[in-house]
């Protein structure tokens, strides 16, 4: 107590004039137009920085939150735009379409992800509680990631496009030319699409897409450009290098797609053999 009686008794006349200072600062702000909108100005630009560090400082700590409100609304949007690509036209009687639930989407993070050796895997932080069965495709929002190998209760295994023993079907956006996708082990960003026959007119810059033949990834997932081209020694089909639109060597957030037509397919074309 007698410290602060001190402090006021030393400096009585500093604060004294910092009082009357802020008294007439006050009435020249209130009493002059110039002067007060300058004050205003000023405040609002101090109070602006102050709510904008603030506003920053509250999304980092709720980052996670907002990471997982996009993830789950990306899922909501990939099951919509799959399921839309999978509408038949029926005009036998009238006009109409016909909408199918045809695929369904689950987000997943990955927590491992391999890709110096030349067979590589990726681990996912869902499991068959969650739904997650063997042979269920693996994207980004920028293109394709691997194909589930095998599942336990809390994660699934991938095999990654960056693996050998992992063809992929795919073809030309501009034309229904398809061939094998597959990676050679060793540039992470590129890999080779093989089987095209040369009738094909292609040019670097094409964009290459899943063709949805294999019954894993649907039609349309764009998987990466060409960079260079050649025929084979045959002179019959391309030799095609592929520049994924995904970084394989950083990979966070992904999602599953189950196909819900495959049983039934799958149950037909096992009657056939």
């Amino acid at each position: 107590m007698y410290n602060i009686i001190g402090f006021f008794i030393r400096y009585k006349n500093t604060l004294l004039f910092l009082f009357l200072l802020g008294i007439s600062l006050a009435l020249s702000i209130q009493t002059h137009s110039y002067q007060k909108s300058k004050f205003i100005s000023s405040t609002n630009a101090v109070t602006g920085g102050i709510y904008s560090w603030s506003h920053d400082v509250d999304v980092y700590f709720h980052l996670r939150e907002y990471n997982t409100r996009l993830r789950n609304e990306n899922q909501r949007l990939h099951q919509e735009l799959f399921n839309l690509q999978a509408v038949t036209k029926d005009t036998s009687f009238l006009d109409t379409l016909h909408y199918a639930s045809e695929y369904t989407v689950y987000p997943a993070e990955v927590i491992a992800n391999n890709y110096r050796g030349i067979d590589n895997y990726i681990l996912l932080d869902r499991g068959s509680r969650d739904s997650l069965t063997e042979e269920l495709g693996v994207i980004t929002s920028n293109g394709i990631v691997g194909v589930i190998e095998n599942t336990s209760p809390n994660y699934a295994r991938v095999i990654s496009i960056l693996n050998s023993k992992l063809p992929i079907n795919a073809q030309l956006k501009k034309s229904d030319h398809f061939g094998t996708l597959s990676w050679n082990g060793k540039n992470p960003n590129i890999m080779q699409l093989t089987d095209v026959p040369k009738t094909a007119k292609i040019k670097k810059g094409d964009t290459v897409m899943t063709n949805g033949r294999s019954l894993i990834f649907p039609k349309g997932i764009p998987i990466g450009t060409i960079t260079d081209f050649k025929l084979d020694d045959e002179q019959n089909y391309y030799e095609i290098a592929v520049k994924l639109f995904n970084d394989m060597t950083n990979i966070g957030n992904v999602y599953v797609i189950k196909n819900n037509s495959r049983p039934e397919i799958d149950s037909l074309r096992q009657a056939d053999e």
